[in-house]
């Protein structure tokens, strides 16, 4: 084993989760983000849609919120569809800000003047849907992936798996159980490293890819859910599983 790496945080995955988490705890200190792949393979790269936001006049967030709690069919907490929905808008801007460009239309009856291209989706009943073309999920990742590329205080570590956590309990400490790190293997040297840090963040996606056939890329194989749960996490709402609806698969 490699001697130890000691960071402020560890996050391991590289989706839009890891990277925007990544982005703001560097402004606090070191980060080192660990990813299985190159650190622009990810679910959120295969997003083609968009994102739904409140951003035009005509729509609200009770709005947003009534339409996501009718398309959940009772099976979401309704504090956060309302935090989700409430926060939308400002984390919009911050991509914007950070080099995201979405599509934008040009202002009717107001030549030169741009707003952004709002579509309208299933389950949606105004048009919120900010885009990028119809791969709005890899302009997503290029910008999170250059803004972290450029920042001093962020070491990213592609084709590194994050093998089992590192917790209190494993090493005989006494006190409550707590997560301080991570051993992780270096698919190029073929060796393991302890990653050490107070703040470990797991954005690793989920396990889609057990299945067979299925949309999911295949990095999509639950690592972070199976090494939280070793490590005494509590996992819920495993049945649900994403498919991409425009597939059909036929044998």
């Amino acid at each position: 084993m490699n001697p130890q790496r000691q960071f402020d945080h560890l996050v391991i995955g590289s989706g839009i989760a890891g990277l925007f988490y990544a982005l703001r705890a560097a402004e606090q200190g070191s980060v080192a983000l660990v990813t299985k792949k190159g650190s622009a393979e990810s679910n959120t790269n295969y997003a083609q849609g968009g994102i739904a936001s409140v951003i035009s006049p005509e729509d609200s967030f009770e709005l947003h919120v009534r339409d996501t709690l009718v398309a959940g069919a009772g099976l979401c907490r309704e504090e956060a569809v309302r935090t989700v929905v409430e926060e939308g808008p400002a984390r919009i801007r911050e991509l914007i800000e950070l080099g995201l460009r979405f599509t934008e239309r040009e202002v009717p009856g107001q030549p030169g003047r741009h707003e952004l291209d709002l579509g309208r989706e299933g389950g949606h009943s105004k048009r919120r849907i900010v885009h990028a073309k119809d791969m709005t999920g890899r302009e997503i990742e290029r910008a999170l992936v250059d803004a972290a590329e450029r920042h001093p205080r962020i070491a990213i570590f592609e084709n590194h798996i994050a093998v089992d956590l590192i917790t209190t309990q494993k090493l005989g400490v006494s006190g409550p159980n707590r997560c301080v790190g991570a051993y992780v293997l270096s698919k190029v040297a073929g060796e393991v490293t302890a990653f050490s840090a107070p703040t470990v963040v797991l954005a690793t996606g989920g396990c889609g890819k057990v299945y067979l056939y299925t949309t999911n890329p295949d990095i999509a194989t639950g690592d972070g859910v199976a090494m939280a749960y070793r490590a005494g996490a509590a996992v819920a709402n495993l049945e649900f599983m994403q498919f991409h609806p425009t597939c059909l698969y036929h044998p």
